[in-house]
């Protein structure tokens, strides 16, 4: 526990700290650069989209002569509205924040603004062109939007691809500081650090008089008082956490102190793991209220969810059938013994049911589990381990691509699971679990989740825990079918899968 030191320096320390800070400031100005020219990149990709299906859509319309067999579209036609039609497009993004340096990188925001400005620049292109009585392809229109619109959408997440690479890489990084008392200032840094491909770089926090503690308990620097804003002056961001004894006419005064700087700043409630469509936010005689959705768990137990799960079992279970065939045969042939692994699995509301899956082991796993156990110092979760003894010769490969999961299909089909939700937990797990983690039980376990595209056995029980709450806590539709689509290169890529 130590104390901050006074901000008195002998000349060769003042020198070394003016040098520092001139490189500082001219790595912030190259680092704000490259982050300046990331909505030019957008801009970019969708100039390429639009002409690209523009192409697209002219060859369409004259091989497949969409409404109408007409004469074919040539270039002579397209003259006088493709610019404005371009041009008019990209225009509409920008109008709808499309191209905002705030709504890259994280959020639905970004492929909402893309969509609705999509959708009304198809709108005013087709009243536009009915009023002046323009003679526009109908199978060219509707290829151009029904193509367009999704690949520029498809265009956007590609450069969100690359900005979170780059960004787990340690470029274009945004340094932070956290303004708030040690613990608020924990539990924000912990989440940056964990969700690095934010980009935020925690480099110090700024807490009130009272606290003399030289770091945080989870080890970020005190650099200053909460209201240094010479301090904030050298940051990218700063996060303002609870704690941090600002008031509201103190909080006015630094972001007005700090407005010619570019410093952005955030104020971070005391609320995790909730997702944006729980929360809104309403400006209530200029102050702004945050007010919280009940979570959705129930939601996720109605008829739409067990409907999709129905129908989407059934048609993969036909279209597997000869991987199951192949995968059977080769379980059968390597040792003699049964096919398929039954274990007893608990599920919504405590339920126990037989999870089925490939035999991927050898016979006698179950006995050799407490040895490993012992050997591996093994206390609590579902027991994981690189390199498992246990594991057959068809096992490796039935793992790796997640083929020893597919019989969970029929699992899925009777009523016991869902294709997507928290992990099937055994009956000894939840017998330890305490009020908050007994919350996965509200929903049907799932064949996929948050934890399998998000590193599968390569997490931490809390982590695993922490995804699934989430899950629980935050179901929507869309969310689930987002997870199915990352589970395809989850699998293909056999990251955590062991």
């Amino acid at each position: 526990m130590g104390t901050r030191l006074p901000g008195v320096l002998a000349p060769r320390g003042f020198v070394v700290t003016t040098l520092t800070e001139a490189v500082s400031g001219l790595a912030t100005r190259r680092r704000s650069r490259f982050l300046g020219a990331i909505p030019v990149v957008a801009l970019v990709m969708d100039v390429l989209v639009i002409l690209a299906s523009t192409v697209v859509a002219v060859t369409g319309r004259n091989q497949w002569h969409l409404f109408e067999r007409g004469a074919n579209i040539d270039s002579e036609q397209l003259m006088p509205l493709a610019p404005i039609m371009v041009v008019g497009w990209l225009a509409m993004i920008a109008v709808y924040s499309g191209y905002r340096s705030d709504v890259f990188g994280a959020g639905t925001d970004e492929y909402k603004h893309v969509l609705n400005a999509g959708l009304v620049t198809a709108a005013l292109v087709g009243v536009g062109c009915f009023l002046a009585k323009f003679p526009l392809s109908r199978g060219f229109f509707v290829l151009l939007f029904a193509i367009g619109i999704p690949a520029m959408i498809a265009g956007r997440m590609v450069v969100r691809r690359a900005l979170h690479r780059a960004r787990l890489n340690g470029n274009l990084l945004q340094r932070v500081l956290i303004a708030g008392s040690p613990a608020h200032v924990d539990e924000i840094a912990n989440v940056l650090r964990r969700e690095r491909w934010l980009g935020y770089q925690v480099t110090g926090a700024l807490t009130p008089a009272w606290s003399t503690d030289a770091e945080t308990p989870c080890g970020v620097p005190v650099v200053g008082n909460a209201d240094d804003v010479a301090l904030m002056r050298s940051a990218d961001t700063v996060f303002f956490a609870g704690g941090s004894g600002t008031s509201g006419q103190a909080m006015r005064k630094i972001v007005w102190d700090l407005e010619q700087d570019e410093v952005q700043i955030v104020v971070a409630p005391s609320v995790t793991d909730t997702s944006s469509d729980r929360v809104k936010v309403r400006p209530v005689g200029g102050l702004p209220l945050m007010h919280l959705d009940p979570p959705t768990w129930t939601d996720a137990s109605r008829i739409g969810k067990r409907a999709f799960d129905l129908l989407g079992s059934g048609l993969l279970l036909v279209a597997f059938s000869p991987v199951f065939l192949f995968s059977a045969i080769a379980v059968k042939r390597f040792d003699g013994g049964p096919v398929f692994f039954r274990q007893i699995r608990t599920g919504r509301h405590g339920e126990e049911f037989v999870c089925l899956k490939f035999r991927s082991m050898v016979t006698d796993a179950e006995a050799l589990l407490a040895r490993l156990h012992e050997e591996t110092g093994h206390t609590d979760g579902l027991f994981k381990m690189t390199d498992d003894p246990r594991i057959t010769g068809p096992g490796k490969w039935l793992r790796r691509f997640s083929i020893d999961e597919l019989p969970q299909l029929w699992n899925v089909f009777r009523g016991d699971m869902s294709l997507v939700g928290p992990r099937p937990p055994l009956p000894s797990e939840v017998e330890q679990y305490g009020d908050d983690v007994s919350r996965r039980l509200h929903v049907r376990p799932g064949m996929t989740g948050l934890w399998q595209v998000s590193g599968r056995s390569d997490l931490s029980w809390e982590e695993a825990v922490r995804l699934d709450l989430y899950y629980v806590d935050n179901w929507s539709m869309l969310q689930d079918l987002s997870i199915l689509t990352r589970t395809v290169g989850a699998v293909l890529g056999s990251r955590g899968a062991y």
